[in-house]
């Protein structure tokens, strides 16, 4: 009877550890996958668009330190920016699919909130890694000459997971 109910046990044991480790090793041969997809996709990005990159603790750095930048949110006022955005940041809203061209008006208006300095620190966010707002923004500005344009890529999704502050329009 003592053989049996061991038995049993190691059986039991060897279905669940096969059971979550075949579980485990599918889940983890797809989100790698994606992982992968999504890495490389942000890194060609960052390529076409000359930018450079930083990451949402080295912001949160820069802005402790306070950091001579202009921060850039390239999200709509109205659904986004009004109810949250970095401390400081201003917005100049961008569409989500790669800019191939920059017309007349919206090189101006972004020109305009740039200013002239092109050696300024100028920082791009936008909601999250995927969303390509803030790519827009890089891309161009470093396009229109400015030298040292970043781009926040987790956006303020990677900022409120980090449960740092953000102000609102009032």
């Amino acid at each position: 009877m003592m053989k049996k109910s061991g038995l049993s046990a190691f059986i039991i044991c060897v279905i669940f550890v096969f059971g979550f480790a075949g579980t485990a090793l599918a889940a983890w041969g797809t989100k790698e996958l994606d992982t992968e997809k999504n890495a490389v996709t942000f890194a060609r990005e960052v390529e076409r668009g000359g930018y450079k990159i930083v990451t949402t603790q080295e912001l949160k750095s820069w802005i402790d330190q306070k950091k001579d930048m202009l921060i850039v949110d390239t999200q709509p006022y109205e659904a986004s920016f009004k109810k949250q955005h970095y401390p400081g940041a201003v917005n100049f809203e961008l569409p989500r699919p790669e800019m191939t061209t920059l017309d007349d008006k919206t090189r101006a208006g972004l020109e305009k909130v740039l200013g002239p300095d092109k050696n300024r620190v100028i920082v791009f966010y936008c909601g999250f890694v995927e969303c390509t707002r803030s790519h827009n923004g890089a891309m161009w500005a470093t396009r229109l000459g400015y030298k040292n344009a970043y781009r926040q890529p987790g956006g303020i999704k990677a900022w409120n997971e980090a449960e740092y502050p953000v102000e609102k329009v009032q």
